[in-house]
């Protein structure tokens, strides 16, 4: 069997393919290659093209992961597909996986805790690998989301998948709720179009975009449908971008 020290993945993996790869090596360290490490950059990918699958390509070429799990279907995009296949065409060991699944496999809870809006999405995203149980603050919050005129904190919501630049999270209150694909992460179902879809219309949102991304077609109509923000980042939000999130969140 080969030694495998270091596995990275980005995305959600299957869970089977996760589980056997942690059967089989059982002290291997993982990295998750979505995060932007500021590793040297390549010029394997043109520069005018999402940062996150900058990222991955960055990552694995500074780091050489013995093993990646690589999510190609619904539950990622044909931009993670591509990647898997130039990484497997450069010698790196890839294991590209579907995870499709709709059926909710947790209850949604940290989306609509009182946690930190960063402390969040990192929550969600690190159970990914390593599911932990967590004691999370209350939310003061319908459980259901009916109707929040009535709750007397401001609650915004944050749409999409986790950015790039993470520090604009620390722009909204503990009170923001989480919709879009981190909210589907959640859930266990990282290809529900229609959860991602989903947000409770009586919440102001912002709708985030990773620059260059396909999801930027469901965030700009989401945006215009519930009167929200809509806003797209390259790589690090400007003053500007972050100045329009605070005046939204002012301003409501």
């Amino acid at each position: 069997m080969q030694d495998v020290k270091l596995i990275g993945f980005w995305g959600y993996p299957h869970p089977d393919e996760i589980k056997k790869a942690k059967e089989n090596y059982p002290n291997a360290e993982w990295i998750d290659l979505d995060i932007d490490f500021e590793y040297p950059k390549t010029n394997i990918l043109p520069e005018a093209y999402c940062k996150i699958i900058r990222n991955i390509i960055d990552n694995t070429m500074y780091l050489r992961p013995d093993l990646i799990l690589a999510p190609i279907g619904k539950d990622k995009c044909d931009s993670g597909w591509f990647a898997s296949k130039i990484l497997s065409d450069m010698g790196f060991n890839v294991i590209q996986t579907i995870f499709e699944d709709i059926e909710p496999k947790r209850e949604i809870k940290i989306c609509r805790s009182r946690l930190p809006l960063y402390d969040k999405i990192t929550m969600i995203t690190n159970n990914i690998i390593k599911p932990l149980p967590h004691i999370l603050p209350v939310s003061k919050i319908p459980p259901k989301e009916e109707n929040t005129s009535s709750n007397p904190q401001f609650t915004p919501g944050f749409w999409g998948v986790p950015p790039n630049d993470l520090s604009i999270l620390k722009l909204f209150p503990d009170t923001t709720h989480v919709y879009g694909w981190t909210r589907c992460v959640e859930a266990g179902t990282p290809a529900d179009l229609d959860l991602e879809m989903y947000v409770n219309p009586n919440v102001p949102t912002v709708f985030y975009s990773q620059a260059f991304c396909s999801k930027a077609q469901l965030a700009k109509y989401l945006a215009d449908k519930y009167n929200g923000l809509y806003i797209d980042i390259n790589d690090y939000a400007t003053t500007s971008v972050k100045a329009k999130i605070e005046a939204f969140l002012r301003l409501n």
